[in-house]
């Protein structure tokens, strides 16, 4: 059976100590809040099933609509609460629960990797970084009393990834009035050996306006970055027919005609798979998605395009980013647009906020204008794999 992987993020605080107007998760970063951020990281993470958030009550009872994608849960007074509820909404089946702070925006796939393996290996795993510094233990304001040897020493990030009975154990002995700073302490005192697991610095947690200012100046370095990058472009159009479904970005379109085609007849797969196969110069979808070759009728056009992902990084190469136009008269995408998003960005194995889906229409010109057809275009962005993704 395929692994079941269920993230949690806790996000039910206020974040008082950063004395912004809005609770801490709903900050913007680079023009999208911290929590929709980390969802991202998560959502597009392809071991990850599905995602339950814990939010303010406030926010619980009327949530964005860019949480489309999770579940939403109201969160208690504490963060060992707000996780214990979102704990309640886990599905049976899965296999490993990862906990996550919203205000760590900069969660990578491979960190989130290394703490799903962690717990499957050894039931616990935090993500941790080793600390450089020589450490003191002080008592009372000034007194150091211990030299602790730096290397027994860890600073613990999120995610942390259990087993689900083990996590079980730790939200029970919190419900019965014992408290601490992460669920891994919980495990912990629960008598469940937890293991450390290479964390990330990039992985820090905004808490005052030191941390957010220094998150500011990441994602400046970040946009900055303009190693060695090439761009391509992809062009698709499919006639559409009766008895097809209309399957944009692997989101099935409500409609009651769809692209005739060998495989689903994606359009925006196909011009975005085009698009980062020519920028690495890699050929096109026609030349290794052959619609003479039975292996590819009615595929799923989005894992056509996670394989031509991963030609382009056996190639040194990463995706950055891709905007997508999708030209069809009707049905109206719009309230789509969000599920394609995060569709195509799961593929490309990129946080959604790389991804652009926008829809337009032909203005009754030729046959999309006419409603005979559909069309997309598109354009992608790579870079060396060396450079900070």
């Amino acid at each position: 059976m395929p692994l079941h992987v269920t993230a949690i993020i806790a996000a039910g605080g206020a974040g008082r100590r950063l004395g912004a107007d809005v609770p801490k998760q709903l900050i913007e970063l680079g023009g999208r809040t911290l929590l929709a951020r980390s969802l991202s990281a998560f959502l597009t993470h392809p071991r990850v099933t599905d995602v339950v958030v814990a939010l303010p009550p406030d926010l619980a009872a009327a949530p964005p609509a860019w949480l489309n994608g999770a579940k939403v849960v109201t969160g208690g007074p504490r963060r060992q609460d707000s996780v214990a509820n979102a704990f309640d909404a886990v599905a049976s089946t899965t296999d490993v629960v990862l906990v996550h702070d919203a205000a760590r925006p900069f969660v990578s796939h491979e960190v989130i990797s290394r703490t799903i393996d962690g717990a499957l290996a050894h039931g616990a795993a935090v993500a941790a970084i080793p600390v450089s510094d020589t450490v003191k233990r002080v008592a009372g304001s000034d007194l150091i009393v211990e030299t602790v040897p730096r290397e027994q020493v860890f600073l613990a990030q999120t995610p942390q990834a259990f087993r689900p009975a083990v996590l079980r154990d730790a939200v029970a002995l919190g419900r019965s009035g014992v408290e601490a700073t992460d669920e891994a302490a919980l495990a912990e005192r629960a008598g469940h050996p937890v293991r450390v697991v290479p964390g990330d610095p990039a992985n820090f947690k905004i808490t005052t306006r030191a941390d957010l200012a220094a998150a500011r100046r990441r994602e400046r370095q970040i946009l900055a970055d303009v190693a060695t990058r090439r761009i391509g472009i992809g062009y698709d159009l499919h006639r559409l027919v009766d008895g097809r479904p209309l399957v944009l970005g692997g989101v099935t379109v409500p409609f009651d005609r769809g692209p005739l085609g060998h495989s689903d007849g994606d359009v925006v797969c196909h011009a975005v798979t085009d698009a980062v196969l020519g920028a690495a110069s890699a050929g096109d979808i026609g030349q290794h998605f052959r619609d003479s070759d039975p292996r590819w009728k009615d595929a799923s056009s989005i894992e056509l395009l996670r394989q031509a992902v991963a030609m382009v990084r056996a190639l040194g190469l990463v995706i950055v980013n891709a905007d997508v136009v999708v030209v069809l008269e009707r049905p109206k995408i719009a309230p789509f647009l969000d599920a394609i998003r995060l569709g195509v960005a799961g593929a490309l194995g990129v946080p959604v906020e790389a991804v652009s889906v926008k829809g337009k229409t032909n203005e009754g010109v030729d046959a999309v204008g006419r409603g005979e057809a559909i069309a997309a275009h598109a354009v992608a962005l790579l870079q060396s794999s060396s450079p900070v993704e």
